[in-house]
């Protein structure tokens, strides 16, 4: 009996094992499943994190491109909406707590009763007296009014025949009736100067003259195309007198012609600039200017890379660099773009003060120190960039980076040579006319009016350059006279 219980006992054991087996299978099946949903929840909660972190990255990009302004890109003002500010009213200046106005120490531009004497005794205004009060008591003090007395004059032209009864006509006198220099020289200077289209020069003028001249806007392209064909000498002596400079500004614009994108590209000096026609940016186009492959040298610019092809020397633009350094200051929050930016200020600074001082350049330890110092924020910044929040921050981080090491050279050129300006803005500021032009017309409807365009903006430009009378100048062109020599 003993021996039935113990097997009783045993299949009893036996039976139990068996289900503690069919249980340990069944857990093991359950949790093979769950363990697939838990890998597969995991592998969802990867993909919607790194989902997640994309979208972030491009939803701070998109931020970035919203607060992007003129202050730290290279857009136009008229691109600025800071603060709710509507476009143009935004300037990046800093105050600096002055009042508005005429600052104490700056030459006053108020025309003086001196200055108006001299006019008369030069003989540049015509003098006529009006008399209020009776003169009788012949005691009074005197009050200049300045004024335009415009008025419409015909030259009645008598050309007598010579000897042989042949009447011999001057070229520009072929038509019975045609414009003179002064008409001819105002139309030159709206169309430019004016950014007017040539409608509305030939109506404006028409009505200043009393609606007598008759002046049609195929007249005044024709004016314009004459004066263009006539400037062509001056801008080669110009072309020559940039060649012998040792540092000149150069920027492009673009502009369109005829519905497709071209550019104007400018050469900048104080006492100079022109302006040249250029279907493109590329190395191929810029070779073509005669300017540039002659030029021997130093060029200042916003880091064109073709350009480094031209000239013997090269100096950045850190005017440009600036703009960069702040907008990666806001996107990264590193501290690095702020001490660049604080230490190229320090540096043009005290060039300026040593400029006025009359040095002609910084102690050699001075230059070593500054170059440490711009070596030292550099390395700063390669240690700041991989803790970037954003990739697309720390990526642009990255390249403005390599781009400030590789040209430190050109960036600080203008420490070791005084001749080299800090920025190439005296070259933007010429060109904003052009922007100014394309504003108005839209381009051009032609290459041969975009040329145009540039050889008048070069010959008024320049005249404004060396405070020569524009109107004078235009008609001495008009009449055969370089105007600038």
């Amino acid at each position: 009996m003993g021996g039935n219980y113990e097997k009783s006992i045993y299949n009893q054991l036996m039976e139990v094992m068996g289900r503690l087996d069919a249980v340990e299978k069944d857990l093991r099946v359950e949790k093979a499943e769950h363990k697939e949903d838990v890998d597969r929840l995991n592998t969802r909660i990867s993909e919607l994190a790194s989902e997640n972190q994309l979208l972030r990255d491009d939803n701070a990009r998109l931020k970035s491109i919203i607060n992007n302004d003129s202050s730290n890109t290279s857009n136009p003002p008229s691109t600025d909406q800071k603060a709710g500010k509507p476009a143009n009213t935004y300037n990046g200046r800093e105050k600096t707590g002055r009042r508005a106005g005429g600052q104490k120490g700056h030459k006053g531009t108020t025309l003086t009763k001196a200055d108006v004497e001299e006019k008369l005794r030069s003989g540049k205004c015509r003098h006529q007296v009006r008399e209020i009060g009776n003169p009788s008591g012949g005691k009074y003090i005197t009050k200049y009014e300045i004024d335009l007395d415009i008025a419409p004059l015909v030259t009645e032209i008598r050309i007598y025949a010579d000897e042989k009864g042949r009447f011999n006509i001057p070229p520009g006198y072929r038509s019975d009736v045609v414009y003179g220099p002064n008409v001819k020289a105002m139309a030159v200077a709206l169309y430019s100067e004016g950014v007017m289209a040539t409608e509305r020069i030939a109506s404006f003028l028409d009505a200043a003259g009393g609606n007598a001249l008759g002046l049609s806007a195929g007249s005044v392209y024709h004016f314009c195309g004459s004066f263009s064909g006539k400037a062509l000498g001056s801008i080669a002596h110009l072309e020559e007198g940039l060649l012998n400079q040792r540092v000149v500004m150069t920027d492009a614009t673009a502009v369109t012609v005829n519905g497709e994108q071209s550019y104007i590209r400018n050469f900048s000096m104080e006492k100079a600039v022109v302006y040249r026609v250029m279907k493109d940016k590329t190395l191929a186009a810029m070779g073509k200017l005669r300017f540039l492959s002659e030029f021997t040298g130093i060029l200042v610019h916003d880091h064109e890379t073709a350009l480094y092809h031209f000239g013997t020397g090269h100096g950045e633009c850190n005017a440009h660099i600036i703009r960069y350094l702040k907008k990666n200051s806001e996107e990264s929050g590193n501290s690095w773009p702020g001490e660049m930016i604080s230490l190229l200020c320090e540096m043009n600074r005290e060039r300026k003060q040593a400029i006025s001082r009359g040095d002609v350049a910084f102690p050699e330890g001075l230059v070593m120190e500054y170059e440490e110092r711009y070596r030292e924020l550099i390395a700063k910044g390669r240690k700041e960039n991989p803790k970037t929040k954003y990739k697309y921050a720390r990526k642009d981080e990255k390249k403005l980076l390599n781009r400030m090491d590789k040209y430190m050279g050109n960036h600080l050129l203008f420490l070791h040579d005084f001749e080299v300006p800090f920025d190439d803005n005296m070259s933007e500021r010429d060109l904003r006319k052009a922007k100014n032009r394309q504003k108005m017309a839209g381009g051009f409807r032609k290459e041969s009016g975009h040329e145009m365009y540039c050889n008048i903006l070069t010959i008024i430009e320049t005249l404004k350059r060396r405070n020569m009378p524009i109107l004078e100048n235009i008609k001495k062109l008009f009449m055969g006279t370089p105007a600038i020599f």
